[in-house]
């Protein structure tokens, strides 16, 4: 009798289950489609240029001692990462990939591209494409001119003080969030928000913000953002191709709140590029002081600069915005006072640390309760 209950039960959550599957696919069909492969959609080449040979420190004559680097990569296996690397004062410490890994290995790193998408804004003001970071916004996005958006700067996207309104997760999957993670046309998904509070009043981290940036540098510049940063960025730092994910073929709209496909080398490059003011051997990719003002806390939100995370002040768990619980666990301060770092959900990180002269990057599955505070301190109380 049990039995034929729980077989009854069974049958029904199934036939629920493929009743709200088949409701949706009629309602969007490609965004179910994406939600059950999980595929955001096609890519986009962002093409490299030259090679940058990054010099390896030869085992034995690390600057930071064996046991720290060991329990590091201990602690990036209980993590489940895919990468780790190390970078201190010259050259490459450690470059440890986990079984089934190696240098090739491309690991989605989710939010990382916000503070990509940060240098890129500043190159686009360099190369007289946006007049400075305190134009508005809505002079490039003209759906905003008309109403309390017009008022939104680019510096106030980019320090997540814009006020725009954003959808949070919900179940409801035809809603702006899932929109904006996999739907096929994401441009008026991003510019339909109206503002939540006034500008420069609160911080409140979310992807709108950055989504309606890489629109802007669309338009600023007049090319595809794939191609804008291939040529301004990415063939300049020495890395391989990347690429973008699209939303469609049809739009051809880069998600460019999240979804940058890059080696961990790349993201290595990336770091060094804060390490060295902006510059990689000779090339002055991105402007010193653009890198300087990505470094600087903001007034509202001191541990955010534009689009990257900074550790200017201790709390023990690190929360996003007002509409999700979800959180950071910083167990412990920093030990460096300067640690700058682009955070992508899950664990993926590239940790930059001026004072000990020091790039850490980690890509890997997503680790939930990932703890920002275990490798920095780590790797800087292991300097010899």
């Amino acid at each position: 009798m049990i039995w034929r209950i729980a077989k009854w039960l069974l049958i029904s959550i199934v036939a629920l289950l493929l009743g709200a599957l088949v409701t949706l696919y009629v309602i969007d069909p490609v965004l179910t489609t994406r939600l059950l492969t999980m595929n955001q959609g096609p890519e986009a080449l962002v093409r490299g240029g030259e090679p940058l040979t990054v010099r390896t420190i030869e085992p034995g004559s690390q600057t930071i001692n064996q046991a720290a680097l060991d329990a590091a990569v201990t602690y990036g296996a209980e993590t489940n990462s895919h990468a780790l690397i190390v970078y201190r004062d010259n050259g490459i410490e450690l470059e440890h990939y986990y079984p089934g890994y190696d240098a090739a290995t491309i690991t989605p790193t989710q939010s990382m591209h916000k503070s990509v998408l940060a240098m890129l804004v500043g190159i686009a003001i360099d190369q007289g494409h946006i007049p400075d970071a305190d134009f508005p916004a809505a002079y490039f996005l003209t759906e905003w001119a008309d109403d309390a958006r017009n008022k939104i700067t680019i510096r106030q996207m980019l320090q997540q003080v814009s006020g725009i309104n954003f959808d949070s997760f919900s179940l409801n999957i035809t809603n702006g969030f899932f929109q904006l993670m996999l739907g096929d046309n994401i441009k008026p998904v991003a510019l339909k928000n109206g503002i939540l509070f006034p500008p420069d009043s609160e911080f409140d981290y979310n992807s709108i913000n950055a989504e309606a940036l890489g629109i802007l540098i669309e338009r600023a510049t007049g090319q595809p953002y794939a191609n804008y940063l291939s040529d301004a960025l990415w063939q300049h730092i020495g890395a391989p191709d990347a690429a973008v994910v699209l939303d469609s073929e049809e739009h051809q709209m880069a998600r460019t709140f999240c979804c940058l496909q890059a080696t961990a080398r790349s993201w290595l490059h990336l770091g060094l590029l804060h390490l060295q003011q902006g510059k990689l051997g000779n090339t002055q990719v991105v402007p010193a002081e653009w890198i300087k003002l990505i470094q600087t806390p903001g007034a509202i939100q001191p541990n955010y600069g534009y689009f990257t995370w900074l550790g200017t002040e201790w709390s023990e768990h690190r929360y996003y915005n007002r509409k999700t619980t979800t959180s950071v666990l910083h167990s412990e301060p920093f030990v460096a006072p300067d640690v700058i770092f682009f955070d992508g959900m899950g664990g993926q990180r590239v940790y930059i640390i001026p004072s000990a002269q020091m790039v850490i990057v980690r890509t890997g599955a997503i680790s939930m309760d990932w703890d920002d505070s275990i490798l920095p301190n780590l790797l800087v109380r292991g300097i010899q």
